[in-house]
């Protein structure tokens, strides 16, 4: 019986001689120093929100450049997949105009007790807050401007619900929004009671917490007849 290996046997044993010398060469790899590799992780910036509107969008990821061996700089490349959030708290938001890339660095640092720092890239590192106020707006009805057909009227009260609105959010727009708010009744020739949820006329923007957004109108419409004395 021949004991001359089969093709079959050579083409296992090649392989088997590539994966130990890979193995091998992979573990003396990650033995050494000095590697540097690019980490992404969660960004959050925490300020107080009832007090304070940011006018840009905040970075939510940051960049970090470590060196290291390789087994740590692997354990963190998988660990990063489930990474919490860096917190960087932001103490006074009237006065912060951008992040302290030192101490977001020594926060950083304290996440990786074995590795080396190098750098930190955010989105931005620009900050820009706004004091939030609020407003309160009242709601009234262009009673002037109603369409009523010929030969009726507005026989009850104007009922408006809500009559008061309020807009929170950064002092510069705030202050540009009216004192009064006057809708108006698109209908023409009303000639039934009028029962109808209109929108209030406001710009939308996501910088801006409105209240609400719809106001509920409802009058009674009456014909009035002539009346002729003899």
């Amino acid at each position: 019986m021949s004991n001359v290996p089969s093709g079959q046997n050579k083409v296992k044993t090649f392989f088997v001689c590539i994966l130990a010398a890979s193995f091998f060469w992979l573990m003396n790899v990650l033995n050494k120093d000095n590697y540097s590799i690019k980490l992404n992780y969660p960004l959050d910036i925490e300020y107080d929100n009832s007090a304070f509107v940011p006018m840009e969008p905040l970075p939510k990821r940051i960049s970090v450049n470590v060196s290291g061996d390789g087994w740590t700089l692997l354990q963190k490349s998988w660990l990063n997949f489930n990474a919490n959030p860096v917190v960087y708290k932001v103490n006074n938001p009237n006065e912060a105009s951008f992040i302290n890339s030192t101490t977001l660095t020594d926060q950083i640092t304290e996440l990786f007790p074995n590795l080396h720092v190098n750098y930190v890239i955010a989105d931005t590192f620009e900050l820009n807050f706004e004091r939030k106020i609020r407003k309160i707006i009242p709601i009234r009805v262009d009673s002037a401007a109603i369409n009523i057909r010929d030969g009726y009227v507005i026989s009850s009260i104007i009922n408006v619900s809500p009559s008061l609105i309020s807009v929170d959010g950064p002092i510069s727009l705030i202050r540009s929004y009216p004192d009064t708010i006057r809708v108006a009744v698109p209908t023409p020739k009303i000639q039934n009671n009028f029962d109808e949820s209109l929108p209030i006329p406001l710009p939308v923007s996501p910088l801006v917490e409105v209240s609400h957004r719809d106001v509920y109108i409802s009058f009674e419409v009456a014909q009035y007849l002539n009346v002729i004395t003899p």
